[in-house]
């Protein structure tokens, strides 16, 4: 025999028992179904540990997976790690650090031997704290973005692009970190919004006939300009193009060129040139063959192409004493304040240097041609739309993506480079080489990495056996929702667009979801810098995985971001242990109340329910779970997760446990016949509630589920059938009913709140005649109003009483419901104690009039302050008209 449910829901003693049996099921795993439905998870960095972001991220894409599941589709969540070249180096490193090493102490074998062992030790950890959310991943198909079957997959792509003549090395300007020694592509180099200067710096010409003002944010690459631009056709400086210009502080003569893309409009129409330094200087110099000196080492210290005395000096140290120099000099026009967007590293938030260098890039041009028309045709599909917009102008304006970086955790660059003088090949092989192909000498290895999310690109098709012809990739490719947060739209999501139509010629999904960020109540994104952070484990531990999922996807409307409180988890999070705590209570009011086997309410059986049979409020408890069905399903499937959770949390919450089940007690109890039939409804309606909860509350709902008369011991909720819409069910008519029913109960609790009247005592209540829905409502259902009201005596006339004073509500209908005050208060006392108040408060009113009448207050009192005094007046003149039309109620003497 099933044990009973306990009496408080304890969310520790099933989820950890559930998740696993799930697993020894093999409930995750597709089920070789024709119509597959597949997730590709956003492979978190295997140094990472779980936060809100990953809990939004991965219950929103649970509980996709697992409506399609129970849709009957082939559903397949493919979870993974991302090796992360980067993040997993600096944190190694920090470690070396603390051991008085650097990796060059090791040297580069022992190096990435190292920290292969740390991810071997750390790199689950991620995966395991994920598992506490619930999410229905397929782990038997988890993938690592540098496992042997990935780097194959990666190699592959990278020769087959350089065949293709989209891969190339060339020396530009790149997004340089000078704390992780790395290139970074200008996605990876994060703007940020930030309060800096202007320098204006006078350059003398050579001759001494005067000078020219230029503008500059970095006033110390000055020590490395080899030019003045101005535009062609600015009357301004026309006479100095070709002069030649005495750099300051370096002594070096420079030339004054002109080239169109100078803004001639900005600042003052002349700019410096730092072709070592800045992309756009860098454009104008090679046009105008003029050298390139890099003045900044790699880790941004003044090299020895500076002035000696410059040497060795931090960037912003060497810019004080370049500015210090110019004002000595008297050569410094002006500062002003700027702000400007400053790129910093996306991993350590150092600011980024512009630096010239040699780098791998690919030609994303091709490849983002069909990207944008996949878009543009429909084919893809941006959930907000707005996304979509981005998506279009960022494609249109894409640029080559620099590739390497310069680190040593990660897929090596398959080059290798000739050591002989005479030959110098070089060589992009899918395997390794040991020797020169064209001489047979010996060969090098490119030093370089790839970029982090150039094998993450791949992993719709790679995690699924690409390059080879696997029977997965060829079920589950392409995929259909990609499931992210906007801030990598354009790192990974538009490449993996990209890379799956050049490699497999489908896009990899359909659906793009970008849900929001999770934020705290100051609106600032959760962050450990901030300090504002919420560890989800946390939340699991106090309140279940169940209230932390409901928390989020409730609150998760499309294009908005989540609100919580890192300072209060009660307040964030109790909404949805709450609703957990309704959804246990009901299911043990319902599981408790069974007595014998439960009739079936369709299908071809002798014991059905037949229509007859059924009360107002059984219809209406059915029509409105029929409603539900409609909302959570169209909810669910359009992307509007929030309205699907809070459509079956108002269905559960308000329809089944405020009102039918407190509708069927005296049923249930024996009390009224019918209890076969009550029990039968609130068994089947609660059975489809379970389902649409589901997606959003797995572990609450599978056990609930499972205790359901009529289960199999190895049947899961997971593989039960989606509630299907059923025309039968609609009637109008009893919503009609039970909703004037439902009308008729609030205006007499209302009632009985304004005056106080105690729970237990009883009033009487006259209704006048009103619509149909009304005297339906008191000829089918007056006990159950009488019982819910505490009403012992319910008449209907529209006949005037001899009561004396009353309160009365009027309903939608115009129907009047009146209840007699003499039952519920001494009216004489109760007409006292609002005389006083109301004298109270006029008293008050006039004070505070002639506070606010007074010039001088008005006058020096802070506006704030003002306005709050003249709210406060306001709310009491309020309170003295509805004071006064309670007298009027009870008949007070004036």
């Amino acid at each position: 025999m099933t044990e009973p449910l306990a009496p408080q829901y304890d969310p520790k003693a099933i989820e950890t028992p559930l998740y696993t049996w799930w697993r020894d099921q093999g409930c995750f795993q597709p089920r070789g179904r024709p119509s597959p439905y597949v997730i590709m998870m956003p492979p978190p960095n295997v140094t990472a540990q779980l936060h809100m972001g990953h809990g939004l991220n991965l219950s929103v894409q649970d509980v996709l997976i697992r409506f399609e599941r129970m849709r009957g589709r082939d559903a397949l969540w493919v979870p993974g790690t991302d090796h992360a070249g980067i993040a997993t180096q600096n944190v190694v490193e920090k470690l070396l650090a603390k051991e008085g090493k650097t990796r060059f102490d090791l040297g580069r074998d022992a190096f990435v031997e190292r920290v292969r062992e740390f991810v071997a030790e750390t790199g689950t950890t991620i995966l395991e704290q994920i598992r506490s959310l619930g999410a229905s991943c397929d782990w038997d198909r988890t993938f690592y973005t540098f496992s042997d079957q990935l780097s194959r997959a990666v190699r592959e792509v990278f020769v087959a692009l350089h065949e293709k003549g989209l891969i190339y090395r060339g020396k530009y300007i790149i997004n340089w970190c000078p704390r992780c020694l790395t290139a970074l592509s200008n996605e990876e180099a994060e703007k940020e919004e930030t309060d800096g200067r202007i320098w204006r710096l006078r350059y003398p010409l050579a001759d001494g006939s005067g000078q020219i003002v230029v503008a500059t944010t970095r006033p110390e690459t000055m020590l490395g300009d080899t030019a003045v631009a101005v535009h062609p056709e600015d009357e301004r400086y026309r006479a100095l193009i070709g002069r030649m210009i005495k750099l300051p502080v370096v002594d070096r003569l420079v030339p004054i060129v002109a080239d169109a893309a100078v803004d001639k409009d900005f600042g003052t129409g002349a700019v410096k040139l730092t072709p070592a330094h800045d992309p756009l200087d860098f454009e104008i110099a090679r046009r105008h063959d003029l050298p390139a000196i890099d003045v900044m080492t790699p880790d941004a210290r003044m090299s020895d192409l500076a002035p000696e005395r410059f040497r060795g000096l931090d960037r912003f140290e060497a810019r004080k004493r370049v500015v210090a120099e110019f004002e000595a000099a008297g050569l410094l026009d002006r500062v002003e304040p700027h702000r400007h967007a400053v790129g910093h590293c996306y991993r350590c938030d150092t600011v980024v240097e512009p630096r010239l260098s040699d780098q791998w890039f690919v030609k994303m041009a091709p490849l983002a041609q069909p990207s944008l028309e996949a878009y543009r045709d429909g084919t893809l599909t941006f959930v907000p739309e707005r996304r979509g917009t981005e998506y279009g102008i960022w494609m249109e304006n894409i640029r080559d993506w620099c590739i390497s970086r310069q680190i040593w955790w990660g897929h090596r660059i398959p080059v290798w480079y000739c050591r002989e003088p005479a030959c110098g090949r070089t060589s992009v092989s899918r395997t390794d080489l040991t020797r020169c192909p064209g001489c047979g000498g010996p060969v090098d290895q490119d030093e370089d990495v790839l970029d982090t999310w150039f094998s993450s690109q791949l992993v719709p098709f790679s995690s699924l056996g690409w390059p080879d012809r696997t029977p997965d990739l060829g079920h589950f490719y392409p995929g259909h929702a990609l499931v992210t947060a906007p801030e990598i739209l354009f790192f990974w999501v538009a490449r993996m667009i990209m890379s799956g139509l050049e490699f497999m010629g489908q896009v990899p999904f359909t659906t793009i979801y970008l849900h929001g960020t999770v934020r705290d109540t100051q609106h600032r994104k959760m962050s450990k810098s901030l300090g504002n952070g919420i560890d989800p484990l946390d939340v699991v531990d106090r309140y279940g995985a169940d209230a932390l999922r409901y928390t989020v996807i409730g609150g998760l409307a499309v294009g908005t971001d989540v609100i919580l409180d890192p300072n209060d988890l009660e307040s964030s999070f109790s909404t949805g242990r709450n609703f957990a705590n309704k959804v246990w209570n009901v299911g043990r009011f319902i599981l408790s109340n069974l007595d014998g086997p439960v009739r079936p309410l369709a299908g071809d059986y002798p014991d059905v329910v037949h229509r007859n049979e059924l009360s107002v409020a059984d219809r209406w408890i059915i029509a409105r779970c029929e409603a539900t069905v409609r909302e959570a399903t169209e909810g669910y499937e359009r992307l509007r997760l929030n309205d699907a959770a809070n459509a079956v949390y108002r269905f559960i919450w308000n329809d089944l446990a405020d009102w039918y089940l407190e509708a069927i007690k005296p049923r249930l109890y024996g009390e009224q016949a019918g209890g076969d039939v009550a029990r039968a409804v609130a068994v089947q309606t609660f059975d489809v509630a379970l389902r649409l909860l589901h997606p959003v509350m797995p572990f609450i709902t599978e056990t609930l589920w499972k205790r359901m008369p009529g289960r199999h011991p190895d049947a899961t909720i997971m593989l039960a059938p989606w509630p299907r819409p059923d025309a039968r069910a609609e009637d109008p008519r009893a919503l009609a009913e039970f909703g004037a029913a439902q009308e008729i109960v609030g205006a007499i609790r209302s009632i009985r709140a304004e005056y106080n009247v105690q729970p237990g005592q009883s009033i009487r209540a006259n209704l006048g005649r009103g619509g149909p829905a009304v005297q339906a409502a008191i000829r089918q259902l007056k006990p159950t109003i009488q019982r819910l009201t505490k009403v012992s005596e319910l008449t209907a006339s529209d006949a005037p009483t001899d009561d004396g004073a009353s309160a009365t509500a009027v309903l939608a209908d115009g129907t009047s419901v009146t209840v007699p005050l003499g039952d519920l208060v001494d009216i004489a006392k109760e007409c006292a104690r609002l005389g006083g108040e109301v004298d109270r408060l006029r008293q008050a009113i006039g004070n505070q009039e002639k506070k606010l009448g007074n010039e001088q207050f008005v006058s020096r009192a802070p506006a704030d302050v003002v306005q709050r005094e003249r709210e406060k007046l306001a709310a009491w003149r309020d309170q003295v008209e509805v004071l006064t039309a309670k007298r009027a109620t009870l008949g007070c003497a004036s």
